[in-house]
C-alpha cells in the first residue's frame, strides 16, 4: 500500500480554505498542512503557525515533513522567491517562480512583457520621479489609471476621471510613499471602457488548460455602488469555454504568454491570471496575476471533478499538463462574501460568528461550502473574525438561479455583529 501524500498550503484566506477542501475530496486521502490556515481550514488540515511570507521557515518545516506538494496561495511568497527556494531542494512546487511572478509583481515588467510579445493592453508612460509624472498628469487625456509598480495588496491602483484625483494619486504613491518600496516608480495607462472578464488557466511552463471562467463582483455594495473590494462573491461558469470570445483570449493572450514566459526563460508553472477589458477594438489585458484570484476560486473548484491533487500535481512538473483533461460538474455555482462592516475600510475583529452548525454537513452531498477567509479561534475554541471578507457561502445548483438561493439561505442562518453581504449577487452582472 502507498504512503499517504502530504500537502502543504500556504495561506490563510478563502481561495486557501477552498484549494484545502478541494484536495481533501482527493481519492487518495493526502495528509494536508496549511501554513498558517484559519479556523475554517483547521476542520480540514493541521494549521501551522508560520507566516505565509516566512519562506525560510516554510522550507525548513516541508524538509522536516518530507512535504511531497507545496501549493501557494497568495502572491507575496511567490514575489518572494519561494518557488525558486524549494526547487533548489528539489522540492516539489505549485507556483511560479521570481521570474515569472513579475507579471503580477511589477505592472511596469508585465506591461512591457506583454508590448514585447504583441499582446494587446492599453498604452502606457514609466515614470522614476514624482515631477516628471505629474508633468504627465497634466497632459495626458482623461480618464486615466495610476499603478504603483509593485505589490500594494491591491490598492495601488487609481482609476482619475479628474486630474486632481490623478495628482493626488502621484503624490500618494511616490511622494508619501503609501505603498513604500511598490511606489519607486509609477506606471500610468489609458484607461480603457468595457466589460471585464476574468480567464484563469493552468501551465505547466509548456502546455496550458483553461479552468472553467466566473465573473466577480469587486464594489462594497448592491448594484456595483461603493468602493472596490477584492471581491464581494462570483458565480461559475461566467462565458462557455468553446465560446469564440474565450478562444480568443486564449490564442491571443494565454498562448502568447505561455510561449513568450518560455523564449524569455522565466519558467511558470501554476496559474496564469488575466483580468481582460472587452473593448471596441477587442480583448486588451489589465492586468495578470501569478495566482488564483479570490472569490472567483471558490466558485470554479467547487465544481472541478477531477482528482484536485493530480491536477495540482501535473501543474507542478514540466509538462505535466500535456495529458491531462479536466472534468466539470454540469451545475452552476454562486459564492457569497459574509463581510465585516466598514470593509474595504476600517473594521472590527475578534466577533463571534453564530450560525455555522447547520452548514457542517458533507459538502459533496449537500453542493454548500462555507470558506472561511477572515477567521480565527477564540481562546475557548468560538469562531472569531479576523479579516474583512470573513466567509464565502458557495452552493451549487442546477442553475444560476437555484445556486443563488441555497447560498443566500444558508447565509441567512449565519450571523456576526455587523455582517455585511450583497444581496444582488449572481443576479446582475458583476465588475
Amino acid at each position: 500500500m502507498n504512503e499517504k501524500k502530504s500537502v502543504l498550503v500556504v495561506g490563510s484566506g478563502g481561495r486557501e480554505h477552498t484549494i484545502v477542501s478541494a484536495i481533501a475530496r482527493s481519492p487518495s486521502g493526502p495528509e494536508i498542512y496549511c501554513a498558517p490556515g484559519n479556523a475554517g481550514i483547521s476542520t480540514e488540515a493541521q494549521c501551522v503557525d508560520i507566516g505565509g511570507e516566512d519562506i525560510a521557515k516554510l522550507l525548513e518545516f516541508a524538509r522536516e515533513k518530507s512535504i511531497d506538494l507545496t501549493i501557494v496561495g497568495p502572491e507575496a511568497p511567490l514575489v518572494a522567491g519561494i518557488v525558486d527556494l524549494f526547487e533548489s531542494e528539489e522540492l516539489k512546487i505549485f507556483g511560479p517562480g521570481r521570474g515569472g511572478a513579475q507579471l503580477e509583481g511589477s505592472k511596469i515588467f508585465c506591461k512591457e512583457f506583454l508590448c514585447r510579445h504583441g499582446i494587446p493592453t492599453a498604452a502606457f508612460e514609466v515614470f522614476d520621479d514624482s515631477e516628471s509624472a505629474l508633468a504627465h498628469v497634466n497632459e495626458r487625456p482623461l480618464p486615466m489609471v495610476v499603478k504603483a509598480d509593485g505589490l500594494a495588496a491591491g490598492k495601488g491602483v487609481i482609476v482619475a476621471h479628474d486630474r486632481a484625483t490623478a495628482t493626488e494619486a502621484v503624490k500618494d504613491i511616490m511622494v508619501a510613499r503609501s505603498f513604500c518600496e511598490a511606489g519607486a516608480r509609477v506606471l500610468i495607462e489609458d484607461c480603457l471602457s468595457g466589460s471585464e472578464i476574468s480567464i484563469m488557466a493552468l501551465t505547466d511552463g509548456t502546455n496550458y488548460l483553461p479552468l472553467e471562467t466566473a465573473q466577480d463582483y469587486k464594489p462594497a455594495f448592491d448594484g456595483n455602488e461603493g468602493p472596490n473590494t477584492g471581491g464581494m462573491g462570483s458565480y461559475s461558469p461566467y462565458y462557455s469555454l468553446g465560446d469564440p470570445l474565450v478562444q480568443d483570449i486564449l490564442d491571443r493572450v494565454i498562448r502568447r504568454t505561455v510561449e513568450g514566459l518560455a523564449q524569455e526563460k522565466l519558467p511558470f508553472k501554476g496559474v496564469l491570471y488575466a483580468g481582460i477589458m472587452l473593448t471596441e477594438e477587442g480583448p486588451m489585458v489589465l492586468e495578470y496575476n501569478a495566482r488564483f484570484g479570490d472569490p472567483e476560486t471558490q466558485s470554479i473548484l467547487s465544481r472541478l471533478k477531477t482528482d484536485p491533487l493530480a491536477v495540482f500535481e501535473a501543474a507542478s512538473v514540466p509538462g505535466g499538463l500535456e495529458n491531462l483533461v479536466l472534468e466539470w460538474d454540469e451545475r452552476d455555482a454562486v459564492c457569497i462574501v459574509a463581510a465585516s462592516e466598514g470593509y474595504p475600510g476600517s473594521y472590527e475583529q475578534g466577533i463571534p460568528i453564530e450560525g455555522l452548525e447547520p452548514t457542517n454537513g458533507d459538502a459533496q452531498e449537500t453542493g454548500l461550502w462555507v470558506y472561511h477567509a477572515g477567521t480565527r479561534l477564540g481562546d475557548s475554541g468560538e469562531i472569531l473574525t479576523a479579516g474583512g471578507r470573513v466567509l464565502g457561502i458557495t452552493a451549487l445548483g442546477e442553475d444560476r438561479d437555484a445556486a443563488r438561493a441555497k447560498a443566500y439561505e444558508a447565509l441567512g442562518s449565519i450571523s456576526f455583529e455587523g455582517l455585511h453581504s450583497r444581496s444582488d449577487i449572481g443576479l446582475t452582472m458583476g465588475n
